[in-house]
């Protein structure tokens, strides 16, 4: 079964985002359990905890279908050690406001060189950090996004996603989600069947479906191999509809999170519904 949805706002509060999302014809959603512009947020109140339990009971939404994002502060890969050390410090503390709300996935772009080191040694960085997240935090995965690779971000390989998968201890807590915007500007082609076939393939044979957790669906505002993370509406982009008829008509994407972060929140509906006139 496949579960459609968006990045819904919390800015009500985290106990808002159930009905915002049940509103635009959603069976997934994700969130911000806090502003991702600060390093900590305030502590979710017990009250507000309960409400958000009670609310996705009431619409339908289970854990496995809720991705909530951390903030866009953290890098886990720092070149600088008491840098790392601070993102590491707020990475354990969103893991833990998840654990709170009962959810039990955490997405989180894996880092930034910033120029000062390799990749391979950014790459490992967080690995580490990962590491030591899970020990600290039981019940949450760590979800890894594909980046655009842009600037010096890591993650716009597969190779990364793999390479950092290698090094983590604890196979079951971590996962993949990608992002289909990200996935063309890094150089990856979504635009026709064929290109599906051979991107995914390429996926399923360096990284593995048996990681596939998640999934953000854009369409690209910028070319193929751009380098640049831009996010179109569905089908207003540069990869077009048929990569997400695919996605829609294809088992491997079924009973995860499908979220969508169009720019255009007044479209989600709509495009939601064409999401699901798309399975089969």
């Amino acid at each position: 079964m496949k579960y459609f949805g968006a990045h819904v706002s919390a800015a009500g509060g985290v106990d808002g985002t159930p009905l915002c999302a049940h509103e635009i014809g959603a069976r997934a959603f994700a969130l911000f359990t806090k502003n991702p512009q600060q390093w900590r947020g305030t502590p979710i109140k017990q009250e507000t905890i309960d409400a958000f339990r009670l609310e996705c009971g009431r619409y339908g939404f289970t854990p496995d279908h809720i991705l909530p994002h951390d903030s866009y502060l953290i890098n886990l890969g720092h070149p600088d050690r008491r840098s790392r050390a601070i993102s590491r410090s707020a990475f354990i503390d969103e893991m833990k406001r998840c654990r709170d709300l009962g959810l039990t996935m955490l997405n989180f772009h894996p880092g930034s060189t910033l120029g000062e080191i390799s990749i391979e040694e950014c790459l490992d960085a967080a690995a580490e950090s990962i590491n030591t997240a899970l020990g600290e935090v039981d019940g949450v995965r760590a979800v890894i996004e594909n980046t655009a690779g842009q600037g010096s971000n890591i993650g716009f390989r597969f190779e990364h996603l793999a390479h950092i998968i290698d090094r983590v201890e604890d196979k079951s807590r971590v996962g993949v989600c990608l992002d289909t915007c990200h996935s063309f500007a890094a150089g990856y082609d979504l635009r026709t069947r064929e290109a599906c076939n051979e991107t995914f393939g390429e996926f399923d044979r360096i990284v593995g479906f048996r990681y596939l957790r998640a999934m953000h669906l854009n369409d690209a505002l910028r070319p193929l191999g751009s380098r640049v993370d831009r996010h179109a509406s569905i089908g207003h982009g540069e990869i077009g509809l048929e990569c997400f008829r695919y996605i829609a008509a294809d088992p491997r994407f079924d009973d995860i999170p499908l979220t969508l972060e169009t720019p255009d929140s007044s479209l989600w509906p709509e495009e939601i519904a064409m999401l699901y006139s798309f399975v089969p």
